[in-house]
């Protein structure tokens, strides 16, 4: 960033725009830049409460009186004679002001062989229309592992423990990858103040800082599950493709000539573990699963806020990478994004076309997992080559399949379940989904619980009896979903076993 930064500078670029919540990260870059420079550069500072000071060791000694205000301020930046480059912290609330924008505006048609620039430094991009052509957006990036190394020994100098293995340094250091310098230093203290110490078994407590970081976000989700991916019956060729995986993002992987994998899509019928294999995926891959609430992205009170709520939460997801982005139920999130320009505006339309975007151009470690259930409502771009690296249908469990869930969820409640055939519990509930046989199984646990007994297998049968599973309420849909899969989609579960159901 400093290089296209300095870059920017030197073609004399009249106005930039720097987004990022690292105010003094970031002063400290643009004063190399500035120092730099031939001519060399002074440096000045407004915010809406000192108006503009020049930039030092003791920045509000200069104090440039009567530039509180943006129009002020801006003027006597036009003013000046010698070269310069002039930060505006925060001026997002008033640049969409006619004044504010035509000032700008004014000044950028004055710069022209000034050696003087411009830069709008906030944690939030907004720019008017009027500004659109004239202004560079540059994202400042979040420290690297070079600059947290120098955090952290800085840290451990003040510890007990100052000499750590390179072991210990790195997953340190890789856990607070995605924290702000600030957050870093906090989290090591914190770590510090609670062990006395910072050793691998710290890990966690900087891990919790970035949950609180997605907390914050108020967009995506941090996710944590318990089960492990043996706990989800059947769909053996998805969990072999998956435990093919588990360590695709390591070093040791890149130095193999592996490629990073870009993403799935989970197809299938609901009720059939398709968000349990995300979930549990991330264990299995040791990876933070942060889920994208497209509801959340959509905002109507400001334009242009529901790209900027998509554009943020892509960046912390790339600021916590590696790690798994999980979009549940995709045809629902983007099912209106080819009609929308009558209804909301084209705001659908766009955040489709960026997601997609982002999807084609990333080159960070985001593991995208999706599901839908309805391919119909999905948008054809998902499903061309390249988007994900394998698109699977999960089918209704068969015999076997649903023999498996029937222990898994029966052991899970009871030690010993010996007692129970699962092999006519199996037969019985043919056309069940995965969730429709746990739903049995509460049912049949509460029928006895009211009569305060144990539950038993005709408990159980019952309780399947009486539920008509979604396969026959929506057979039109399933059947049309077997269609499409079959020449499309590859079976999550034993592909002989899969291809003869489909058939049929």
């Amino acid at each position: 960033m400093q290089e296209e930064l300095s870059t920017l500078v030197k073609a004399q670029y009249p106005l930039i725009y720097l987004v990022t919540s690292e105010e003094e990260r970031a002063e400290r870059a643009i004063a190399t830049i500035a120092q730099q420079e031939k001519p060399q550069r002074s440096v000045y500072l407004w915010t809406v409460t000192h108006g503009i000071v020049e930039y030092g060791d003791r920045p509000r000694q200069s104090v440039q009186h009567n530039t509180v205000s943006p129009e002020a301020a801006i003027e006597w930046v036009v003013r000046q004679k010698d070269p310069g480059l002039y930060i505006f912290k925060d001026l997002h609330p008033f640049i969409d002001s006619p004044p504010v924008t035509r000032y700008l505006r004014d000044a950028i048609a004055s710069f022209k062989g000034t050696h003087k620039t411009i830069v709008l430094m906030s944690p939030i991009q907004q720019i008017p229309t009027e500004l659109e052509k004239e202004v560079a957006v540059i994202d400042f990036p979040l420290p690297n592992m070079s600059e947290l190394n120098e955090v952290l020994s800085q840290q451990l100098e003040k510890s007990r423990n100052r000499r750590i293995s390179t072991d210990t340094r790195e997953k340190l250091l890789k856990s607070a990858l995605g924290l702000t310098k600030d957050e870093a230093e906090k989290v090591y203290r914190k770590a510090h103040v609670t062990k006395g110490q910072l050793t691998e078994s710290e890990v966690d407590i900087v891990l919790s800082e970035k949950k609180q970081l997605i907390r914050r976000n108020g967009i995506l989700d941090y996710l944590e599950e318990d089960d492990t991916i043996d706990s989800i019956g059947g769909v053996e060729e998805l969990k072999k493709w998956l435990r093919q995986r588990a360590d695709a993002f390591t070093e040791r992987a890149r130095e193999y000539g592996l490629p990073q994998p870009k993403g799935m899509l989970i197809l299938g019928v609901p009720g059939c573990g398709k968000t349990l294999v995300a979930k549990t995926t991330s264990r299995l891959w040791g990876l933070p699963l942060l889920r994208l609430d497209m509801g959340r992205v959509y905002d109507g009170s400001t334009v242009g806020k529901s790209e900027a709520n998509l554009r943020n939460a892509l960046k912390t997801a790339e600021s916590l990478s590696p790690a798994i982005l999980f979009i549940d139920e995709l045809d629902k999130a983007f099912s209106g994004s080819g009609g929308s320009a009558d209804s909301d505006g084209g705001t659908s339309g766009r955040i489709f076309g960026s997601f997609l975007t982002w999807m084609q151009e990333k080159t960070s470690p985001v593991f995208v997992m999706a599901t839908a259930n309805r391919v119909e409502r999905l948008p054809g771009e998902f499903l061309r080559k390249g988007r994900f690296d394998e698109i699977f249908f999960v089918d209704l469990p068969t015999t076997e399949e649903r023999q498996a869930i029937f222990k898994i969820h029966l052991s899970k409640r009871r030690r010993d379940i010996s007692r129970f055939d699962l092999e006519q519990l199996a037969k019985v509930s043919e056309g069940f989904s995965g969730a429709e046989i746990e739903q049995a199984i509460v049912a049949a646990m509460y029928e006895a619980f009211a009569q305060e007994r144990e539950f038993t297998q005709l408990d159980i049968i019952a309780a399947i009896k009486a539920t008509l599973p979604l396969s026959k309420t929506m057979t039109e849909q399933v059947t049309a979903l077997r269609d499409w899969a079959r020449q499309r989609a590859r079976p999550a579960a034993s592909s002989v076993a899969e291809y003869q159901r489909l058939e049929f």
